[in-house]
């Protein structure tokens, strides 16, 4: 006796989102429902299966035996589907719909408000030639909407490979590498360069260079411990056996830049996103080594051939060509 059952799409990317993020209350996070709506999608599963596929477990969930390989199978479903969605139905000449795009804060600034600038000239031209010919097609990206978050690189990677985001720009330090899943292509951009911030009073101030063996004694402004350029301030000093004097922590690097001008702390700052300086700031490199990072573009390998993840990604390569970062 043969037993036939038909499984929904919606109820099994709700079973992978629980697996991904550990939670229903997660899960509906990443996917935009509500918790009551994702365990409705579970239950609908569970019935449509003939299975149970999640279990209590203290006040959280569980995924069992059969919840795991079932969300296995429809990891690969899903990703065969979004591939499909991307290549063969899509217009390879016209990049469309809506692309999720995750980049660190200096990068949104340096990078990928450029690039809207490009694709937004990109629309007023394709749509100005359409009205021109009397068509009803638009330019390569009149069709392209792009929506912006910005994260640190470890939030970034993260949202892409579970399909919280299509596109990712993320930086990795030498010191500090990027972990990158085997879901996922990474291309190079840039490398962007990082200078320590003085006061223009600052003993160091009239370098042309400095080494590490020359910061030990300085107070610092960082960014808050954990993140990455904070682990990269770290690692300046390590191998001097030292660690930072760390008075101030504070993600906005406008903040720093100010807490310089005031003669509070000195700084690691890169180049990429960074403000005209003000006066009474300068920026001096470090060698031996540099202080450098390479910034990247992560996607999923699914999306690999879409029209828009290639649009967009051509046109951060255009505008990190043109950066004087390095």
């Amino acid at each position: 006796m043969y037993v036939c059952f038909m499984i929904e799409i919606a109820a099994l990317r709700a079973l992978v989102a629980v697996e991904q993020q550990g939670s229903v209350v997660a899960a509906s996070e990443a996917m935009g429902f509500s918790p009551s709506a994702v365990s409705q999608q579970i239950k609908k599963l569970e019935k449509q299966s003939g299975v149970t596929v999640l279990e209590r477990h203290g006040r959280g969930v569980l995924l069992t035996d059969r919840g795991m390989a079932l969300a296995e199978y429809g990891r690969r479903i899903l990703g065969e589907l979004e591939e499909l969605q991307a290549t063969l139905l899509a217009d390879p000449a016209k990049p469309s719909g809506v692309l999720r795009l995750v980049a660190f804060s200096t990068a949104c600034r340096g990078l990928v408000g450029p690039m809207l600038g490009k694709l937004g000239t990109a629309q007023a031209v394709a749509v100005g030639s359409s009205a021109a010919a009397g068509s009803g097609h638009g330019g390569s990206s009149s069709g392209l909407e792009i929506r912006v978050v910005a994260e640190d690189p470890r939030e970034a990677v993260q949202r892409v490979a579970t399909g919280e985001a299509d596109l990712g720009v993320v930086h990795n330090w030498h010191s500090v590498p990027l972990v990158i899943p085997e879901n996922m292509v990474h291309e190079n951009l840039c490398l962007d360069t990082a200078d320590v911030l003085l006061n223009s009073a600052h003993p160091l101030a009239g370098r042309t260079a400095v080494e590490p063996s020359d910061l030990v004694d300085e107070s610092w402004i960082s960014t808050p411990a954990g993140a990455i350029c904070n682990e990269a301030l770290l690692a300046i000093l390590a191998g001097l056996g030292r660690v930072p004097d760390i008075r101030v922590y504070d993600p906005d690097f406008s903040t720093h830049i100010a807490m310089v001008q005031q003669g509070v702390a000195v700084a690691l700052v890169p180049r990429l996103g960074r403000p005209e300086l003000p006066a009474g700031v300068v920026a001096v490199p470090v060698v031996n080594p540099m202080q450098q990072r390479q910034v990247g573009i992560v996607y999923r390998k699914t999306m690999t051939a879409s029209p828009s993840i290639r649009h967009v990604v051509r046109l951060l390569q255009d505008v990190a060509a043109g950066l004087e970062v390095g």
